[in-house]
């Protein structure tokens, strides 16, 4: 996926509402004095931020950065810094925006100013090349803040700990090497505090995350290879998963969890050697008293060592101080498609609550797979019970007799789909019937599922009350934030639809996955059905597929672009079509909202039409 077909749609920083810069200086100016501070005055990063700045008792005067003047500027990361950035500067030439990269240690490595002014200050606060901006030694900043608090930072004016960066407005977001998992670097946005856009957090993001995919492609065969097998094997499996490379190594939280510093060396050597000799399974007594079932899939395998993922299985033994060995680990929900990280997060959720019994909201956009989702639940829960779908749509005299009859009888499941439909004394006649059984402890107690559109208690009158009987809300992503899982999705929706002699080319593939599915699972099962009508064997190519499968789109979205792909959609369709309100609404200039919606192929039909994308 070329880096220049997705920078070009990238958005200036429109101007962002102004925040009470005096509020949060009075603010500050309490903190530095060890007065106490209001709450809700300062975001509770920042006030964080300002803790461990004063624990390493950094100046608030002047910022004095170390400076090294050896840096290694020919790595992986500048290499592929080197693109991203000079991609991002050119888009933004005319803005007075400064793009930094820096390494793990907050170092700048480059950066890039098309604001002569700008430049001046940034060289005055030594916010340079070979200058450390690490929060142990400038304070609160988008780039050691970033590093500090796990993830990406905002910093806005005042909220920086020292005085003479109180003009400027950064975000940063941390770099992780996509083999490793280990922070790399930062990547940082900087412009005048007035100058500060809306945009400038997702805009960092995207940014590092396409750096991170640079990564990627820049890494070894070998690397990448059991990467996808390590990838794989998590996704199959919920216990214990290690990967073992000649200078890498990997573990999922259910390893660093039962297994033990002490314990990993020892099972590495032990796993190693049965790769290198062929050997797929073998049992371990550890130091610590633990012994493990090792299952040892290679992937590339040499004398003496070879590269691979192992399965760790407790047999005996406690794991950590006080704990019990865990119940064997649990096997993807039954009849389920897909593995996309989103997806696999969704699926685990409504795993848990249906192993304790627990009533759930399933919110989503119609045809997302919530009914679908339900049902291998209870599969897996209760595979001997009866699962019973009542769909809202039906609602009458009957249909609450079934509801009613369901919940006093129990021993099974119940899928209440499209509940925001009912009428209001549907809703009020529910949460009657619920009420008396939702705290109920009696083991055959019913599994209940209520399905809806709306995730807002707020979406129709009473449906607060009803909402009571539910402690838990699950949304399940629609298929665009986890569009990868589409080729997956193809041959099991034409196996489904017998027709299984039936292929997809690569291309149609392509473009099937380039498709926004505003009908999701759904609408992509009915193209397949009007596909498969007119070509019963052979090869699904792109000639086949109807118009509007053929998106303008050039790039598969990343989540964080379908985000703020729905963002721009929720917000035109708001504004009855508007784009000058939209992009008000959004904090865009309108130039942004145009390019944006040019880019995201975002379909405008009036201002009373239908909106997609």
């Amino acid at each position: 996926m070329p880096t220049t077909d997705r920078i070009k749609n990238e958005p200036r920083l429109a101007p962002a509402a102004p925040a009470d810069s005096e509020v949060l200086a009075v603010a500050r100016t309490s903190f530095l004095l060890n007065e106490a501070v209001a709450p809700g005055l300062v975001r509770e990063p920042i006030l964080a931020s300002w803790k461990r700045s004063r624990l390493w008792d950094v100046s608030t005067e002047q910022p004095d950065p170390p400076f090294d003047n050896d840096l290694d500027l020919d790595t992986l990361l500048t290499r592929a810094g080197d693109l991203v950035l000079a991609e991002v500067a050119e888009q933004l030439a005319t803005e007075p925006v400064s793009i930094i990269l820096c390494d793990s240690r907050g170092t700048v490595l480059q950066r890039r100013t098309g604001d002569s002014h700008l430049e001046e200050y940034l060289d005055r606060v030594q916010l340079a090349p070979g200058f450390s901006y690490a929060e142990s030694h400038v304070g609160t900043n988008g780039i050691g803040t970033a590093l500090e608090g796990g993830g990406s930072a905002r910093v806005f004016g005042h909220e920086h700990y020292l005085e003479h960066l109180e003009n400027l407005a950064c975000a940063g977001a941390r770099i992780r090497h996509p083999l490793t998992g280990k922070t790399v670097g930062v990547v940082d946005l900087t412009c005048w505090h007035k100058d500060a856009g809306m945009m400038m957090g997702p805009t960092v993001a995207t940014m590092a995350a396409r750096i991170e995919q640079l990564l990627l492609e820049q890494s070894g065969r070998r690397e990448l290879a059991l990467l996808h097998d390590y990838r794989l094997a998590c996704q199959r499996n919920r216990g214990a998963v290690l990967a073992v490379g000649d200078n890498l190594l990997m573990l999922n939280d259910r390893a660093r969890e039962m297994i033990s510093p002490a314990d990993q060396t020892p099972l590495i050597g032990y796993a190693r050697d049965a790769l290198a000799a062929g050997v797929r399974q073998l049992v371990v007594d550890l130091p610590s008293g633990l012994t493990v079932r090792v299952l040892c899939k290679p992937t590339f395998i040499r004398s003496p060592a070879a590269d691979g993922v192992l399965q760790v299985l407790p047999l005996a033994g406690v794991i950590g101080a006080g704990r019990q060995d865990p119940p064997a680990p649990r096997l993807p929900l039954p009849t389920l498609v897909g593995s996309a990280p989103a997806w696999t997060r969704c699926c685990q959720t409504v795993d848990r609550h249906s192993i304790t019994g627990e009533w759930l909201v399933l919110a989503g956009e119609p045809g997302s797979g919530k009914v679908t989702l339900a049902r291998a639940a209870h599969q897996r829960r209760n595979p001997a019970g009866h699962v019973r779908v009542l769909d809202a749509d039906d609602y009458g005299p009957q249909w609450m007799a079934d509801v009613i009859e369901e919940v006093e009888t129990g021993g099974g499941s119940l899928v209440l789909s499209h509940v925001d439909r009912l009428p209001q004394e549907g809703v009020v006649a529910l949460a009657e019937v619920l009420e008396p059984h939702r705290e109920s402890t009696h083991v055959d107690r019913a599994w209940v599922v209520i399905t809806m559109s709306a995730s807002s208690p707020d979406a129709m009158p009473g449906l607060a009350t009803l909402l009571e009987c539910f402690p838990t809300t699950v949304v399940v992503p629609p298929l665009r934030h986890h569009v990868e899982d589409v080729a997956e999705l193809v041959p099991h929706l034409l196996s489904r639809a017998r027709a299984g002699g039936v292929s997809c080319s690569s291309a149609a593939m392509s473009a099937l996955m380039r498709n926004a599915w505003p009908g999701n699972v759904e609408q992509l099962a009915r193209v397949l059905h009007k596909v498969t009508a007119k070509r019963r064997a052979g090869v699904i190519d792109v000639a086949d597929l109807p118009p509007e499968c053929l998106s303008t789109r050039r790039w598969v979205l990343t989540p964080l672009e379908a985000m703020e792909c729905d963002a721009i959609v929720a917000a035109l369709a708001e504004a009855g079509g508007n784009k000058v309100e939209a992009a008000r609404a959004l904090g865009m200039s309108r130039a942004t909202m145009y390019r944006k919606i040019r880019g995201y192929g975002i379909s405008t039909a009036g201002a009373s039409g239908t909106l997609s994308s």
